[in-house]
């Protein structure tokens, strides 16, 4: 990981993890648009072995910039921002999606959420609260109501945006996030049931999002599919994990 060498605020207790893998278009008005928006922040973009210019328009920005040797995976590009964030001591963490379908203007809302002592995980709903509802394929949404409802069922409490990679994460969260259980591409309604398994607390408030406005999705193509099968063996699996799988995420700095 090549990571650019400069000081970091040491009084800044949050920083913004978003994973880009050929975002160059997006990027610009995205980190602008972070900055207006919420100012005493860091933000990490992870350039997942991207073909473009990623780096070079983040690193213009001036966002700290990590880049993978070759592409990851959305779910491994993400676990090296949640290590760099442990290592450098955050104490929170706001994860989103660089292709600018994630609204800054509703960071501050899940900073607020997340800085109150009885949640570990704000995961931000598009479909919480919201009168106009996002706009996906048939399949996705098919996919994100299926994964939600069983999501629901497993933890006992309303899951209305399994898929959404707009959240807010505190220590516990992170080191749990920061751990080998994470999935290294679609990391969605699995990890939410391994949240509720290790004890942690979860909590979904509406956020603001859009589509995608330049590039191709990461779910273009056959990929839903993919998805979806990935996702109800990835549930599946996680159900059946030992005891020791379950139990609280160890308090201690890591």
């Amino acid at each position: 990981m090549n990571l650019e060498h400069r000081a970091l605020s040491e009084h800044r207790k949050v920083i913004i993890v978003i994973p880009a893998h050929n975002e160059e278009r997006n990027l610009p008005s995205l980190l602008e648009s972070i900055r207006k928006k919420i100012s005493e922040v860091d933000i990490l973009v992870i350039d997942d072995g991207s073909t473009d210019r990623t780096a070079r328009v983040a690193e213009k920005s001036g966002a700290l910039v990590a880049t993978l040797p070759f592409n990851m995976g959305y779910g491994a590009a993400l676990q090296t921002g949640f290590k760099f964030a442990l290592m450098k001591r955050y104490q929170y963490v706001v994860q989103m999606d660089a292709d600018g379908q994630h609204d800054p203007g509703s960071i501050q809302a899940l900073l607020d959420e997340i800085g109150k002592e009885d949640v570990d995980v704000v995961i931000g709903s598009r479909f919480l609260g919201n009168k106009e509802r996002y706009k996906a394929s048939f399949v996705r949404r098919t996919g994100i109501y299926i994964f939600g409802k069983i999501a629901s069922i497993i933890t006992g409490q309303s899951s209305t945006d399994p898929t959404s990679g707009f959240q807010a994460l505190n220590r516990d969260a992170l080191r749990f996030y920061a751990s080998p259980y994470y999935p290294v591409d679609y990391p969605d309604a699995d990890v939410i049931i391994m949240l509720h398994r290790a004890g942690l607390r979860i909590r979904e408030i509406p956020v603001t999002m859009h589509t995608r406005k330049e590039g191709k999705s990461m779910h273009s193509g056959l990929k839903p599919l993919y998805y979806i099968f990935k996702m109800f063996l990835s549930m599946f699996v996680t159900l059946l994990r030992n005891d020791r799988f379950v139990r609280r995420v160890e308090k201690k700095e890591g």
